[in-house]
Formats: structure tokens, sequence, C-alpha cells
């Protein structure tokens, strides 16, 4: 199976009566020439460190060695638990957790690239809140990261997954695509709302660009974690309610690549243009390196 159109996927899946993630776990296990039971345990321990990821970075004295990120996932757990988030505890959650993926990362701890190391913390964060949310056991999560890391494999063969390449649209944004999937799939819909939920998803943030101050995954890269996951929420619900994309999922991927190979190699983490070239990033960069 080519993994280079994520209609061809869903059309596959509503053919065959199966889920997505049901469909790709199959062809791995053929493709990779091991038992279905042997693919499932290489993704329990990336669930695993993807768990232990969005705990990690749930410090108040937390930091990172150039000293721009850290404590922000203490604060947002702070909010939640004192119930002064506007969009209630689930949201909450989800964002404390893709802070505490993001700034685990810029502390040198382990991440899962999911699909990258700059956006680990969407996928986790949503996965691990309505995991806890939903009391879902980890064989249900597992088989949504497949489906997952078939969107992300499309988006890499047919686009980009690279910030250098195509900007932070490539990183966050698959990152986000991937997330609304999983979750689409995760609360019962069909195949074709997965399409639509990454199709909207990535609609959202097309255009995104890559701009790390002072060439560090932290800023603005953290914080654009917690939007991701946000966006992935937006993005499966307007599924899950029945509303389509008026432009197919495959189309939304060209259209990202396109916008991609447009922009300007200061746009594409190389701390060149946007917000890395702003005055207050530019101090911090004589800061951090002189």
């Amino acid at each position: 199976m080519k993994y280079d159109s994520v209609s061809e996927l869903c059309r596959i899946a509503e053919e065959e009566k199966v889920r997505i993630s049901e469909l790709v776990l199959k062809d791995q296990a053929v493709q990779m020439e091991k038992s279905e039971e042997e693919i499932k345990g290489t993704m329990r321990t990336m669930l695993k460190a993807m768990r232990a990821s969005t705990k990690e970075g749930i410090e108040p004295g937390k930091r990172s060695s150039s000293g721009l990120s850290g404590g922000d996932a203490y604060k947002m757990q702070q909010a939640v638990e004192e119930g002064r988030t506007i969009c209630g505890p689930v949201l909450g959650k989800a964002l404390t957790k893709a802070l505490s993926a993001s700034e685990t990362n810029a502390c040198m701890g382990r991440v899962v690239a999911a699909p990258t190391a700059g956006s680990c913390g969407i996928l986790p964060a949503v996965l691990m809140t309505v995991g806890e949310e939903w009391e879902l056991d980890d064989e249900q999560l597992v088989m949504a990261l497949f489906t997952a890391s078939a969107v992300g494999m499309v988006i890499a063969n047919k686009a980009s997954i690279s910030g250098a390449e195509g900007g932070c649209q490539a990183e966050c944004g698959s990152a986000s695509a991937m997330a609304a999937a999983a979750l689409v799939e995760l609360n019962g819909g069909t195949p074709a709302m997965v399409g639509h939920a990454c199709a909207i998803s990535l609609k959202s943030v097309l255009g995104l660009v890559c701009d790390p101050v002072a060439g560090l995954v932290e800023v603005p890269c953290i914080k654009r974690n917690a939007m991701g996951a946000a966006n992935a929420f937006v993005a499966a619900e307007l599924a899950l309610a029945g509303i389509e994309s008026r432009i197919p999922v495959d189309e939304v991927i060209h259209a990202m690549k396109t916008i991609g190979d447009c922009m300007l190699p200061a746009l594409k983490e190389t701390a060149e243009g946007g917000l890395a070239a702003t005055p207050t990033a530019k101090k911090y960069m004589k800061q951090i390196f002189g």
C-alpha cells in the first residue's frame, strides 16, 4: 500500500469496513515482515515515551539552558486545577501536556518526534488528554497512533514535515493533522471524517512560518505546540459534527507544499526573518550567544 494519499487510505478503509488504524497495522506488518504484535510493541514504546514527556516538563523551576523557556506547563496546570480556564479542563489539560512535552524537549529530555522534535507536544497532548478523560486503554491509544502515523507518512511523501523545507506549517501543521485524525477515530468517526479533520486542521495553519528566536526550538515553537493541540480539537469537533472540508485533504497537502516552496529562506528555520528578526529576539540572541 502506498502512503501518498489520505483520501485513498480513507477510501480503502471504507470499502473494507475497517478503521484506518487496522488497515495500516496490517499493511505495516507485511511491509516490515513482522507480526502485528511486534509492530504494536514498538508503538507501545513510543506511547510510553510520549506519556512521560507530557509529565516531565511540569515543574515550576524547570528552565532550558538558554533561559528562554520553562515553567509554562506548570502555570497552565495551576490554572486548570484552580478552575481558571476559559474553555474548560479538557482543553486546559491538553495545553498543559503540549507545553510540558515541548519544554521537556527544550531541556534536552526524551521526546518522540511526532513527526518532529519541534512539534513533539501536539500528538502526545491530544492522545494523553482524551485517554485520561475517556478512560481509554493503551491498546486504543496505540491503534490511534497508527492512524496518525499514516497521515504523517502521506504528508512527508507528498509535501514535507520539515520546518527548514516547508516552514512551521510542515511541522506543527502536520502534527496537528495527525492528532486530529487520531482524535476522530478514537471518537468513533468514519474514515471520511478523518480525512476532513486532517484537511480542516491543515487549512487553518497554511503559511505558518518557521522563525525560531536565536535559532533555538523554543520561541515561538513551544507555544505553537499548544496552539496545534487546540487546532486538532477544533478540526476534530467540526469533522465529527458532519462538517466537511470543501477542499479535499490531498489538495490541501499539495497547497501546503506549494506554499512552502514559495517561502523565502528567511522564513524556514534560518532565524533570519519573522519573529527571529524582531528587536527583542535580537537581544535574546546577543544574550545567549554573545
